[in-house]
């Protein structure tokens, strides 16, 4: 009698069928577990703790934010975690939605395989019911893209709603105007770079404010004018120190100190004829990447010309952008060389620090959002919370489509796919259903974190839905369904259908797997040398 074929090396693992199964449902249920209470307006957040040297504490409840600093070591965990990085660099808002959608989709999967329901029959139910889902979508959109003034206050709306799960809710009305008066100077160009946010801790959240123009958070050299009229700007990444010989390892032996001194002048010459070449541009401003050293400084300020040293590389990357310019670094021929414009540069204050301000720089749609807050967390999590907003307010500007938010959609959505559930024979009739009931979920969940009793809420939406009143959602200030059109709860149609589509399209993967093959570890190599 023969013994059991091995396949695979000694520590390599396999587990089969119902086991990986079990095993990927297991994994992505508990990351969906444990996200699922930052969904919706009431939903709490999380302290991040890093472990390392520099020992950082997060607050957040940001999904992606979330899923992204938890280490994690099961494969579907995995898929989970990847999809809110898609959702988050696809269309920046609904990172917690996603997972939790996906989460619900593959606990209904666990009960159906456990009936003995084929995986490939629960995905074949599945994509029917997506195809339903988003036909049922795509509808029910609302479309102001050629009013104005209509789609600012759609705009506005979407913004309020996605900052109602954030931090920012209490001062929702303030920072919804800040990001939609930020995305409609883009103009349509959906060019977020332009968009520069400044953090300043200090002062209170209403303080934060929004500027035209660009803030480098840099110093202005010594003696130099601290203010500039209709500015020629010549933006360099270039080392600025007198060069030395640069040789590693080479001595220069001198019979005398005089020749010391002949040499400094030499690397002093050397230096003022770069400075020189520089100032051949014809400009009134020098911002360096690189450091720039005190004998330099000094020419710049002799010559008049104000000089700006070591601004950080985004800065200058984003400076160059904002004033039209292109950084430089020779400078043979000035006429290659594409200066940057702009009309105005002060130093300005802003709390206890001074800044360099760029007026009327060559791109008008640039403009700078200062965040103030009373400690680095509450600063960070608001950045999170504020470039959520503006990810999906220059989506929604491209794609002008919207539809209504607070768990309206989502019935609107299940109640479609149980109708066509009702109307498939054979058994994919069971798997349309548990899509609807995954549906149903999200607004469960977010009555559910609200404190309210969600069974009783949902109920009530899904007999008002079926009556036909489909611009019905939850409200969650009283704890009762209300009309969400007249409440202004909007969100982007692309955010939602990337919703839908991502969590269908993760859960149908996960649950295509029946083997999970571990392989096994590299050992090391035992040298008796050593």
């Amino acid at each position: 009698m023969l013994g059991p074929v091995k396949l695979f090396r000694d520590a390599a693992e396999e587990e089969k069928a119902e086991t990986a199964r079990l095993s990927s449902f297991v994994g992505a249920i508990a990351i969906g577990e444990l996200i699922k209470s930052t969904l919706g307006p009431k939903g709490m957040d999380k302290i991040l703790q890093s472990t390392n040297m520099t020992d950082t504490v997060q607050v957040t409840n940001d999904g992606a934010t979330i899923l992204k600093s938890v280490g994690v070591d099961n494969p579907a965990a995995k898929v989970l975690v990847e999809i809110s990085k898609v959702q988050d660099d696809e269309v920046g808002d609904g990172t917690t939605s996603v997972v939790v959608l996906a989460c619900e989709l593959l606990k209904e999967a666990e009960q159906l395989v456990s009936q003995k329901l084929h995986p490939q029959t629960i995905i074949a139910g599945w994509r029917k019911a997506v195809d339903e889902a988003r036909g049922v979508l795509e509808s029910s959109t609302v479309d102001h893209g050629n009013d104005p003034v209509k789609f600012r206050e759609d705009l506005m709306n979407i913004a309020r709603t996605t900052l109602s799960s954030k931090l920012l809710t209490q001062h929702k009305d303030h920072f919804a105007n800040l990001a939609v008066e930020a995305v409609l100077r883009l103009k349509g160009s959906g060019n977020l770079s332009a968009i520069q946010i400044i953090k300043k801790s200090g002062s209170s959240m209403l303080e934060s404010c929004l500027d035209e123009g660009f803030l480098l958070d840099k110093k202005i050299g010594v003696n130099q004018p601290k203010r500039i009229e209709n500015a020629k700007i010549l933006i360099a990444n270039t080392a600025m120190d007198a060069d030395k010989i640069k040789i590693f390892g080479s001595r220069v032996r001198v019979d005398s100190a005089a020749k010391i001194a002949e040499l400094e002048l030499a690397e002093k010459n050397k230096m003022k004829q770069k400075v020189e070449k520089i100032l051949n541009h014809s400009i009134n401003v020098f911002i360096n990447r690189q450091l720039i050293y005190n004998y330099p400084e000094q020419l710049f300020a002799d010559a008049g010309v104000m000089a700006i040293e070591h601004a950080d590389f985004e800065g200058v990357e984003r400076l160059a952008l904002v004033t039209g310019g292109e950084i430089a670094s020779t400078f043979d021929h000035p006429e290659q060389v594409k200066l940057g414009h702009c009309d105005v540069i002060e130093e300005v204050m802003i709390g206890e620090d001074k800044m360099i301000k760029f007026s009327g720089v060559a791109l008008g749609e640039a403009c700078t959002i200062v965040l103030r807050g009373a400690t680095q967390q509450i600063l960070d999590e608001a950045e999170r919370s504020l470039h959520d907003a503006l990810c999906v307010l220059t989506q929604t500007v491209k794609e002008t489509r919207t539809v209504f938010g607070g768990g309206c959609s989502e019935m609107l959505m299940a109640n479609a796919v149980s109708q066509l559930a009702a109307s498939t024979p054979g058994k994919e009739a069971v798997a349309i259903e548990s899509f609807a009931k995954a549906l149903r979920q999200i607004p469960t969940i977010i009555a559910d974190n609200a404190g309210f009793d969600s069974a009783e809420l949902v109920a009530q939406l899904r007999a008002a839905h079926t009556a036909g009143k489909h611009t019905t959602g939850l409200d969650m200030r009283d704890g009762t369904i209300g009309d969400v059109q007249q409440l202004g709860i909007t969100e982007s149609f692309k955010v939602k259908r990337q919703v839908l589509m991502s969590a269908a399209e993760a859960a149908e993967m996960i649950l295509r797997v029946d083997n999970i093959i571990k392989s096994a570890p590299r050992q090391r190599q035992h040298d008796p040398g050593h």
